[in-house]
Order: structure tokens, then sequence, then C-alpha cells
């Protein structure tokens, strides 16, 4: 079966899809790769995957794109706060992120998982039918949040350029944020096992298995290759941290916004990880969030903003797995420029 991207739907081979079952208690309907590129996904995907390569983006769109953990939600944060809320004053600040700034193919991770927030009764099914009563939930809260939320909208995904629509670039503004792959490993582990929709069970050795033969630099990469281009602002995770300012007045510029000095400085306060994580509780989809998370984890290991540092990866993986994906990136990044952050020579 292909895909109007020209991808082929592959179920996996039969060694890693044990694996994935076993390992990944979210994953329990089944698992595909995407070929020739191999992206990964559970097999709910097939059902939106078309749905999501022929979204209508727009003009005044702002398109945030990243692979998993790698500063996505603070980009969603920083950017909605710019552009509708940059005096701090709008009440629809109180609503979750995802309900502002919606995550496009949430949907079929939504599905392929035993804990479903969008059933009736719950914040996320009554919020959507309440303000979009002729619409129907079971064709995709999050796809048609994404279509209907208000101009200009700003959007989250973590699908590959190639699994979208291939006008995107033409048509709005892109910001690709990029990660040290040794910190994503390490709090995409975290988020693995904290929320049920991945359900991971393992040690941290058995997650950067999966890691590297995941499809992170394929990801990178389509974002890199495409970093001139007028519409794409591509920045990294670490110089968001070092120097927020700095890096969200790139982010203002490359908007062609036009905010005071205090409303910037006020926005770096707003969005910086302390602040953000005072409001963790709500600020992803609402009171039904918790139902989602494994609260020995988070009682544990933290939630969802755990740490928001970089060169954590020090802390957490073995020399062993340290020196494994350091192998894995030297060998992904021999056809990177220079100036590409993550290249090991």
């Amino acid at each position: 079966m292909a895909l109007k991207s020209g991808h082929r739907i592959v179920p996996l081979v039969f060694e890693e899809a044990v694996r994935q079952y076993k390992q990944f208690h979210g994953y329990q309907t089944g698992t595909i790769r995407l070929e020739p590129d191999g992206w990964f996904f559970t097999t709910p995907f097939i059902t939106f995957a078309d749905k999501y390569y022929d979204f209508k983006f727009k003009p005044n769109d702002v398109v945030i794109v990243t692979y998993p953990k790698c500063g996505t939600t603070w980009t969603q944060e920083i950017v909605w706060t710019m552009v509708h809320n940059p005096n701090l004053n709008n009440p629809k600040a109180s609503l979750p992120v995802m309900i502002r700034s919606p995550f496009l193919e949430l949907d079929f991770l939504i599905y392929s998982s035993p804990i479903d927030p969008t059933m009736p009764g719950t914040f996320l099914h009554d919020t959507f039918a309440q303000a979009h009563p002729n619409r129907n939930p079971k064709d995709g809260i999050f796809l048609q949040l994404a279509e209907l939320t208000e101009d200009p909208r700003i959007i989250k995904t973590h699908l590959p350029f190639s699994l979208l629509s291939p006008s995107l670039l033409e048509t709005c503004k892109v910001i690709y944020v990029a990660r040290d792959p040794k910190d994503v490993a390490v709090s995409y582990c975290h988020h693995s096992r904290l929320i049920k929709i991945h359900g991971f069970e393992g040690p941290t050795s058995d997650f950067v298995d999966h890691f590297v033969n995941d499809t992170f630099w394929p990801h990178l990469k389509e974002g890199w290759n495409r970093r001139k281009h007028p519409n794409i602002h591509y920045c990294f995770y670490e110089d968001m941290k070092a120097n927020p300012k700095e890096e969200t007045l790139r982010i203002h510029k490359f908007l062609d916004l036009n905010l005071t000095e205090s409303q910037l400085n006020n926005i770096v306060h707003y969005t910086s990880f302390q602040e953000m994580s005072k409001r963790e509780q709500d600020n992803l989809m609402g009171s039904d969030t918790r139902s989602m998370w494994n609260e020995e984890v988070f009682n544990k290991d933290g939630g969802f903003f755990r740490k928001g540092v970089t060169g954590d990866y020090k802390n957490k993986l073995s020399e062993e797995d340290i020196q494994k994906i350091n192998e894995w990136t030297k060998e992904n990044t021999r056809d990177l420029d220079d100036e590409f952050k993550y290249k090991i020579k």
C-alpha cells in the first residue's frame, strides 16, 4: 500500500515487532515503517497519513517542526505568546497549549493507546464538541483543531518534511528546532516512560538501542537541507538555553513582528522553564492529562518538564551508551557541513 507521500507501508520484521510490543506497552495496535525512509509509526497512522499530507496550510501559519523532545512545547509557547499574547493578558493563555497550538498528528498516537483522553466526558472531547458542534471528534480532534484554530495558526508537528505537504515552505513560515542526540535520548526515554501513549518499560540502554535504530538523523537532515529557504528558521535547543533573549529576538525577526523591548523581556520570563513548569499540570492538554501519565515515574523522576537543561546525558547515560550514540552521530553527520552543531569528525 502506497501513501500520497510516495512511501510504502511495511510491517516491522518479526524480531523488531516483538521487542517493540514487549517494551512499549502503548504500541499494542501494531507498528509499521514507511519505506524508503524508514519512518516508524503505530498502525493508526495509516488512517491519517494522507490527511496530514493534504493538510491545507495558510500563508500566515507558523509551523513548528521538530523530532520529539527537542524543545517543541517551549517553542510553541514562545511563538504563541509573541503572536497572540504579547502583553500577557490574553484570557486564552490559560487554555492548554495543545488547544491553542494544536499537535497536528496527536490523534493517531492517542488512538494507539489504551488511555484515550478524547472520549466523551473528558476535557478534550467536551471542549471540542462544545466549540465545534457540527464536527465529529472521531474524525480527529487535533487534526480538526489545527484546521479550525484562530489565525495566525501556530501548529506543532513531529512529522518530517517528506510526510507533510510539499508546498509547506512555499506557503508559510516554519521553525525547525534541533537538539543534541544524547540529550534527546535521555529526555525521550523519560517521556516514553512517563506517557502511557508509549509506556516504555526497560533499562535506558535498551531505549538507546531503539533510538539509534530510529529516524532521528533523516528528520534533522530534512530540516537542515532546507535551512537556506527564506521561510524556514533552523535553530538549536542549546542556543535557546544559552541565550533565550537572543534566540527570541531571532524568532521575532523571522516572524517579522514589531514587539517592544519590554514585551520581549516579559515573554522571555513568561516562557522560561521555571515559569512553564509551574503551569505544567494544565499546560499540555488540560485536566485529563494526568490520566495519561505514569504516576510512579512522575513522582520519582519528574513530569513533562523534567529539567530543561543541556548536557544532562552525562548523568544519565553509561559510557557505553554515550560511545554508541557518538559513533552513530559520526556516521550520520559525515555528509553535513562543519557548521552543523552536532557533527563529529
